[in-house]
């Protein structure tokens, strides 16, 4: 009796080292420099200010600056710098060509692998915005349109969308004139849906130029 009893631990015992020798480990695996997936496939983004962000909303910053061009970014790209659309609008914020010229970048693959040129890009496009919209900002700020209040972020974001001459027309009319992107998004819901942060920041400037990294 006590043999078997013996017998019986010592399998017991086997069974179990055997079991946890083959215990799942979870191995790392660089899939690109800007991301880490391990085997059960759980995506994590490295700690990097610069690397593309994986996000479900975009981050709670409240009404300041900060909060405008995060959420701006989140709307045109989910925030990702690297991103180009099958229009062939690129980065984070979604310039064209024509836009980028404009503020002095003529190479596009430069601009699309540089999250800093990105970031001044931003900012010199609200200046020159800010700039050739000034009278209107002054004149329609607080004014309602179709039930939407017009402020001033609301303004740049929709200039950012559809250009300042677009927003021009939209006020102009007393927001008749509504401009569509090829999306089907429009100036008035930009100024809608970015109505109320603080841009107050950037100062407006004519002739407004992303400067090099």
């Amino acid at each position: 009796m006590r043999k078997s009893v013996l017998k019986l631990s010592i399998l017991v015992c086997v069974m179990v080292m055997t079991s946890l020798g083959f215990t799942r480990k979870t191995k790392k695996v660089t899939v690109h420099e800007n991301y880490v997936v391990n085997e059960l496939l759980e995506y994590t983004v490295k700690s990097n200010p610069e690397s593309p962000q994986i996000r479900t909303q975009p981050p709670f910053l409240g009404k300041s600056f900060v909060g405008f061009k995060e959420a701006l970014a989140f709307k045109e790209s989910s925030g990702n710098y690297f991103v180009t659309n099958y229009l062939g609008y690129l980065g984070k914020y979604q310039f064209g060509a024509s836009t980028l010229e404009l503020l002095g970048v003529y190479n596009k693959s430069l601009f699309l692998n540089n999250p800093k040129l990105q970031e001044k890009a931003f900012i010199a496009n609200i200046a020159r915005n800010k700039w050739i919209l000034r009278k209107d900002i002054k004149r329609f700020v607080g004014k309602k349109f179709n039930g939407v209040l017009i402020t001033e972020s609301g303004i740049l974001a929709a200039a950012h969308l559809g250009g300042a001459g677009n927003v021009k027309k939209y006020l102009r009319s007393g927001g008749v004139t509504v401009f569509k992107d090829a999306n089907c998004t429009s100036v008035e819901y930009y100024m809608k849906k970015f109505s109320g942060y603080d841009t107050s920041y950037i100062l407006p400037l004519r002739k407004a130029k992303a400067a090099k990294v």
